[in-house]
C-alpha cells in the first residue's frame, strides 16, 4: 500500500539545510545582523501581560489555621488575563470592528477592555453602558447575537473596587459567533442593571447570580433567591464566605398553600 505525500511537505532546498549546520564555514556576525535587520516583523500581536491583582499562600489560600497540609509555603501570584491588541484574529476583528461603528463614539466610553483568551473574545463593559452594548450586540444586522445563554457570577476579594465581576455568554444564531460580555462592580456598591428587558431568559440566571454572589440587578422583575432558603445570609459561592463549620438547621418549616406562595413574576 502506497501514501501521496501531503501537500506543502516538500523537503527545502539543499543551501537552506546547509546554511542550518552542515556548513563548515565560520559564522559572519555582521552578516547575521543584516539578515536580523532586514526580517520584517510579524503580523501577530504581542501576548498581552497578565494584570496580577493578588498573591495566594497554601494550597487552597486558607489564612488564620494552622498548615497541615503541607502546602503552607506554596505561593503564586494571583492574575487575570490583560487586555489584548488587534489583530485578535478569526471572525473576531469583524465583530469588534461592527461594534465600534454601531456604537459610534461611545465605543471607548463604553467598552473598557477587550481580552481574546484561550480562544475566546470578552468585551469588558462598563455597567452604565451595559444595556446600550446588549441592545446594540442584540439588534444590529453585522452582529445579530439573539441568545443570551446565561449569567455568571465571580468573585476577586483582591481586585479592589471590582471585585465582583457578572459574566454573560451571547451566541449568534444568524452568524454562527460567540462572545463573552463581563462587567465588574465593587463589593461595597454590587449593582448592575438587568438585562431581562433585552434577554428574558436571563431572569432566572440573574436570580441565581444574586442568589449566590450577592449582586443585584435593579429592573429585574423579582431578584430573590432561587437555591437558597428566602432568610438565608450570605451569599454562598463568595471567596469570603466560610469553607465550613455552619449550623444549618431548618425547624418548623411550612409549606405555604398555593395562593399564598411567592410569586416569581
Amino acid at each position: 500500500m502506497t501514501f501521496d505525500a501531503p501537500s506543502r511537505t516538500e523537503s527545502p532546498p539543499e543551501d537552506a539545510v546547509k546554511s542550518h549546520g552542515e556548513s563548515n564555514e565560520p559564522i559572519d556576525p555582521k552578516a547575521s545582523e543584516g539578515q536580523a535587520e532586514n526580517v520584517s516583523p510579524t503580523t501577530e500581536s504581542a501576548a498581552p501581560a497578565d494584570e496580577v491583582i493578588g498573591v495566594r499562600t497554601g494550597m487552597f489560600g486558607v489564612s488564620g489555621t494552622g498548615d497541615t497540609s503541607g502546602y503552607g509555603r506554596l505561593v503564586r501570584t494571583v492574575a487575570l488575563p490583560g487586555g489584548s491588541a488587534p489583530p485578535y484574529g478569526g471572525y473576531f476583528d469583524d465583530l469588534v470592528a461592527d461594534l465600534h461603528a454601531a456604537l459610534g463614539v461611545r465605543f471607548r466610553e463604553a467598552i473598557e477592555k477587550i481580552v481574546v483568551f484561550r480562544g475566546e473574545l470578552t468585551l469588558h463593559v462598563h455597567r452604565e453602558h451595559l444595556l446600550v452594548v446588549a441592545k446594540t450586540l442584540r439588534d444590529n444586522a453585522a452582529l445579530r447575537f439573539e441568545l443570551c445563554l446565561g449569567v455568571s457570577g465571580a468573585h476577586y476579594p483582591e481586585e479592589t473596587g471590582r471585585e465582583l465581576h457578572a459574566v454573560y455568554h451571547l451566541n449568534s444564531i444568524t452568524h454562527n459567533r460567540r462572545v463573552r460580555v463581563e462587567v465588574s462592580v465593587p463589593d461595597n456598591d454590587p449593582r448592575l442593571p438587568s438585562l431581562y428587558p433585552v434577554y428574558p431568559t436571563t431572569d432566572w440566571h440573574e436570580r441565581e447570580t444574586y442568589d449566590f454572589f450577592g449582586i443585584l440587578f435593579d429592573g429585574h422583575p423579582s431578584l430573590t433567591r432561587i437555591a437558597m432558603p428566602d432568610d438565608w445570609r450570605g451569599h454562598p459561592q463568595r471567596k469570603d464566605y466560610p469553607l465550613g463549620g455552619i449550623p444549618v438547621e431548618y425547624k418548623g418549616a411550612r409549606i405555604p398553600p398555593p395562593d399564598e406562595r411567592r410569586a416569581y413574576s
